[in-house]
């Protein structure tokens, strides 16, 4: 057991072993840790009424472990001998810095959890859907101004001079901003979507061929799902460039129906046939009665043409609304003895 007093950078390696006994000990420590929190503190957190503490505890879970490791490696250098003392102050500075970082996610993740939890849904309880649209933003904004505050006074303390960095990136910011002008435009589209409001969340709207529900907005970009549930990620910039279709702010969903019933209609057929679809308007709540027009318009190729106007309602659904008209009609022609019309030809033959 010799070789276990040998010196090694001024200390035995029976020190060195006792060091990363306890850098291991606190990686056994984490283990013990994860499953009093997956077994005992997340269990009582989902008995309570608010799931704030769920988020608590679900966000500051890796800064708890990462706080732990950092114990067993402060203990450890500590337990060290160093004849030069920089080593130390070395060590000591990472210590510092990784303190630091870990009260910076921390207080990041606390800040992430009150916004979503409280925040967030007071905001989607107030009738301004504004409120909530610029959440997303705010939420970022506040992670990033937090993370870069965190990391400057996590440098500052190891000694690092910030104002000459600082002024460096003031030097190649020139460079930067001129490789960014396609993100510069894109922010400043976003903030002029936040001024002009064009759409909110969860509003549908239509744009360079994509029809979806707004899901996110942010500084850069907003993400919308198609109607076949995918996500299209849009830069900012396409809505001031480009023109954007609010279908959910539109008063109504305008239909245009043509019917057609064959020629053996009469007047008392075609006067039936009207009055089943103003009756259909006034039997459907979906319809906005007042709107809608019904009326023969044509004599067609081979049929006695119905144009048939109505309009659906914002809250209703346009295709189910839409399925239950036609299939009315369908059934109240049919019980009434109405055919409706297709493509025919009469061919006379002439005999010679």
């Amino acid at each position: 057991m010799e070789y276990l007093n040998k010196v090694f950078l001024d200390n035995t390696i029976l020190e060195w072993l006792i060091a990363l006994g306890y850098i291991v000990g606190s990686f056994i420590a984490v283990k013990i840790v994860y499953w009093i929190i997956s077994n005992v503190i997340k269990k009582i957190t989902k008995k309570t009424k608010t799931k704030l503490d769920d988020i608590l505890i679900d966000k500051l879970e890796k800064p708890i472990v990462y706080s732990i490791i950092l114990l067993g490696y402060w203990i450890a250098i500590h337990d060290l001998h160093f004849s030069d003392k920089s080593i130390l102050t070395s060590l000591e500075s990472i210590g510092f810095f990784a303190t630091i970082i870990i009260l910076t996610s921390i207080i990041s993740r606390i800040v992430d959890a009150f916004v979503t939890e409280i925040i967030l849904p007071y905001a989607e309880k107030t009738e301004r859907g504004q409120n909530n649209f610029l959440l997303p933003v705010i939420r970022k904004t506040l992670r990033s101004a937090i993370w870069i505050f965190g990391v400057i006074i996590g440098l500052d303390n190891i000694g690092l001079d910030i104002t000459a960095m600082i002024a460096g990136l003031g030097i190649g910011g020139l460079a930067l901003a001129l490789a960014a002008q396609d993100s510069v435009k894109n922010i400043f589209a976003g903030i002029m979507i936040f001024l002009d409001k064009p759409f909110k969340i969860q509003d549908r709207i239509q744009i360079e061929g994509y029809d979806g529900i707004v899901e996110e907005v942010g500084l850069r970009s907003t993400r919308l799902r198609t109607l076949d549930g995918r996500i299209v990620t849009i830069p900012n910039s396409t809505f001031t460039d480009k023109s954007v279709v609010n279908i959910t702010s539109q008063p109504s969903l305008k239909i245009k129906l043509n019917l057609g019933l064959t020629y053996d209609t009469d007047e008392k057929g075609m006067q039936k046939g009207i009055d089943i679809l103003n009756q259909i308007v006034a039997d459907n709540h979906d319809i906005l009665d007042e709107t809608c027009e019904v009326g023969f318009k044509d004599f067609g190729d081979f049929s006695l043409g119905i144009l048939f106007i109505y309009f659906i309602k914002p809250e209703s659904h346009w295709l189910n609304s839409q399925h239950i008209i036609n299939k009315e009609i369908l059934k109240r022609f049919n019980e009434a003895g109405l055919e409706f019309a297709f493509p025919t030809q009469t061919i006379l033959k002439k005999e010679i």
